[in-house]
């Protein structure tokens, strides 16, 4: 089992590129199930849960050829079943996405329930609501969703909390449905944007991306097309954290409008941000962060899978800064393993106080989930001394070569194997 052996080493300094995004990647890669003709997807990560996704479509029959690095020729035509077995399901949830593509395309799918989730409850009854709403029969049987219709019906449907996997399985399940389907109380978020370009330049019909009513007017039948999946807003963030915690200077390339809310906050840490059509950056100036104030919501507020690594940033921070995570509820357990590196972290309920410190000190650590991964990789490059980052495959799920980028901005950062694991 991989580690991550951090050693502090002062201000991060350079430049480095944002892979594309992990959140916009796999609804794409579950599109290709909508078409029975090439659908190719260039800036492609290359992460784990994009490989997971990859199995989970070649066990299904469709043809996925690597086309060089970070590009991949996606081909339903030879797609031989409709069935997402539990024991790819279960290790990315997010697999819950092939359900819509294959009921709109093929009239059928038997999809795995998910199963749980470290970080707090993600239930899909949303999706089914959605699906049922648009025609389709659904039954649960020994833990798979069953599903089936000859063709989906256009629906009005209305999420009694956002969803972004829900909005992206009923906008993909739409585009070919019989008439038009209006999406009240979707999801806003940038990877559902995407989503949508890259259904529109399949063919479909969709107006509201991005805003919280959507409206698919729905057609007989999608095409071929290529898509360039949007920067990774989240590990972007990382890296400007990453910089403001060192007191050093960062820029990364990666549209600045994707970060309009961290970039906010980062300024009140204290930093100096500037952006450009195509990168943003931060810069400390050798300064101390100040604390801030952090309130998870859903796009445009300040996003969940940033709050882990804001909450590093409050401690080594001057002054006193709080963290209300209100998407999930079990998503604080990075801060046991922060105060093993000195922090100063009282845990209340959906509440964090978080007392700030001149520096932190280096120890062994245990990774829970994937943004609380990166949350510990970035305080070990504040800490004085190592700190070994163990259960380094959470990280592996979201970010493209984490070392080696880091590394380019200056960080003594390395990849170790588990002795006991290699014997």
């Amino acid at each position: 089992m991989d580690k991550l052996r951090v050693t502090g080493n002062g201000a991060l300094h350079g430049e480095v590129t944002a892979s594309g995004a992990k959140n916009a990647a796999l609804p794409i890669l579950a599109a290709a199930l909508l078409i029975d003709e090439p659908l190719v997807i260039d800036n492609l990560p290359e992460l784990w849960d994009v490989g997971t996704s990859k199995r989970l479509l070649r066990q299904m029959g469709v043809t996925v050829r690597d086309c060089g690095r970070n590009v991949a020729e996606v081909d339903a035509s030879t797609i031989s079943t409709c069935v997402a077995p539990y024991e790819l399901v279960k290790t990315m949830r997010a697999s819950i996405l092939v359900l819509g593509p294959l009921v709109a395309r093929r009239g059928q799918a038997q999809v795995s329930l998910p199963g749980g989730c470290a970080i707090g409850a993600r239930p899909v009854n949303l999706h089914l609501m959605g699906l049922r709403a648009l025609g389709a029969e659904i039954t649960l049987e020994n833990g798979f969703i069953k599903a089936r219709a000859e063709r989906l019906k256009g629906a009005r449907i209305v999420f009694e909390t956002v969803t972004v996997t829900g909005t992206e399985n009923l906008l993909m399940a739409a585009t070919l449905a019989d008439g038009e389907t209006i999406i009240e109380n979707a999801a806003r978020e940038p990877e559902v944007v995407d989503l949508a370009r890259c259904l529109t330049a399949m063919g479909a019909r969709i107006q509201g991306a991005g805003t919280s009513t959507v409206v698919i007017e729905g057609v007989p039948r999608l095409h071929g097309a290529t898509h360039a999946v949007i920067g990774d807003r989240i590990e972007a963030g990382t890296f400007l954290v990453a910089g403001a915690m060192t007191r050093g200077r960062v820029r990364v390339k990666v549209d600045p409008n994707l970060l309009d809310t961290v970039l906010v906050k980062l300024e009140e840490a204290g930093a100096r941000v500037a952006t450009g059509s195509d990168w943003a950056e931060v810069d400390m100036q050798g300064r101390q962060p100040q604390a801030v104030h952090v309130h998870t919501m859903p796009h445009p507020g300040f996003p969940t899978d940033m709050q882990a690594q804001f909450m590093a940033l409050d401690t080594v921070s001057e002054g006193v800064g709080t963290i209300r995570e209100t998407i999930f509820e079990n998503r604080f357990m990075h801060a046991q393993e922060l105060m093993r590196l000195g922090a100063r972290i009282h845990v209340a309920g959906n509440m964090a106080v978080v007392t700030g410190a001149q520096r932190l000190i280096g120890a062994p650590v245990m990774a829970t989930d994937l943004r609380a991964s990166a949350a510990l990789v970035l305080a070990g490059l504040a800490a004085d001394g190592e700190t070994l980052v163990d259960r380094v495959y959470h990280l592996d799920r979201g970010y493209e070569r984490i070392e080696e980028k880091l590394a380019g901005l200056g960080a003594l950062i390395t990849r170790v194997r588990d002795e006991r694991a290699a014997q």
